[in-house]
């Protein structure tokens, strides 16, 4: 699926000349669109993501819809990133990823005496209806904006790798401000989070795939009635902690625990040396008219 750089679509035009084209070229630019895209999403997911029973999904089909017409008339490039062909095995595909990657974390913490359970008792269907709205509108807006603006811009100013590194951190960062957040859970969520969701954009260039594994992670810690994020919304389960915080997360939740910290850094190695072999990792600072990858998931 190639996909053509932002910043050879200037029009040459007459437009193109003097302070309107200055501007237009200021705003075309890789930072300039990721800055439009990303205040558009954020706007349309502040509106939504706590609305009532079906708002922060829809809020999210209206961030998809802000994606593409900031890609298409902003940027001026395609966005094979959002591509309906193919949309649902690549969620089904990353949910499988997200879903393993909880499951085995938590059986593990588990093991080692950090998490018992017992059945919450809030009724099951309005539980799952509710966990599946939120966690759908979440994943799609943070990934829009942190997979799909950030690190596709920063890729095409500084390279693959550098944009990997700082999508990670920028996300760590944005999670300060949730309940519970510390020192420590910044670089926590910016490894195992952002690095490892970063590079499974890389491997497979496909928006998709990386809402899969979010909504995926984030509904399963939710069901299990595990803080997402120091966030404690109503579960299926009651989970009671015991022991260091090292292990279990304490109050933030699962994301800081040691454990999925070094189950993230297993998956995340993978998933970039897949996306070197497949071409899928661009440059320092790629020529201009070079066509980026075509991602991991086509043959």
């Amino acid at each position: 699926m190639g996909t053509t750089a932002g910043a050879q679509h200037d029009t040459g035009s007459g437009l193109d000349k003097g302070r309107g084209g200055r501007l237009g070229r200021v705003v075309r630019s890789p930072l300039g669109w990721m800055l439009t895209g990303m205040v558009g999403v954020g706007l349309v997911s502040g509106l939504t993501a706590t609305g009532p029973g079906p708002v922060p999904a829809l809020g999210a089909v209206a961030a998809v819809a802000v994606y593409w017409a900031v890609m298409r008339f902003v940027a001026r490039r395609s966005a094979p990133e959002t591509a309906r062909p193919g949309a649902c095995r690549e969620a089904l595909l990353g949910g499988a990823i997200g879903l393993g990657f909880i499951l085995v974390s938590t059986l593990l913490i588990s093991a080692f005496g950090g998490y018992s359970f017992s059945w919450a008792g809030n009724g099951f269907m309005p539980v799952v209806r509710s966990a599946v709205m939120v966690q759908i509108g979440a994943a799609v807006t943070e990934e829009l904006m942190f997979r799909g603006l950030a690190l596709q811009a920063l890729e095409q100013m500084w390279g693959s790798r550098a944009a990997i590194v700082m999508t990670g951190l920028f996300f760590g960062i944005a999670h300060l401000s949730a309940p519970g957040a510390s020192v420590w859970s910044a670089p926590a969520i910016a490894v195992e989070a952002g690095v490892m969701l970063g590079a499974a954009f890389l491997w497979r260039r496909n928006i998709w795939f990386v809402v899969g594994l979010h909504f995926a992670w984030n509904t399963a810690e939710q069901l299990l009635g595990i803080p997402v994020s120091g966030h404690t919304p109503e579960g299926l389960f009651t989970v009671d902690v015991h022991g260091s915080a090292l292990l279990t997360g304490g109050t933030f939740g699962l994301e800081t625990s040691i454990v999925p910290i070094l189950i993230s850094v297993l998956i995340t190695l993978p998933m970039v040396v897949l996306a070197r072999r497949s071409g899928g990792l661009l440059p320092r600072r790629p020529a201009r008219h070079r066509q980026p990858p075509t991602g991991g998931n086509e043959k």
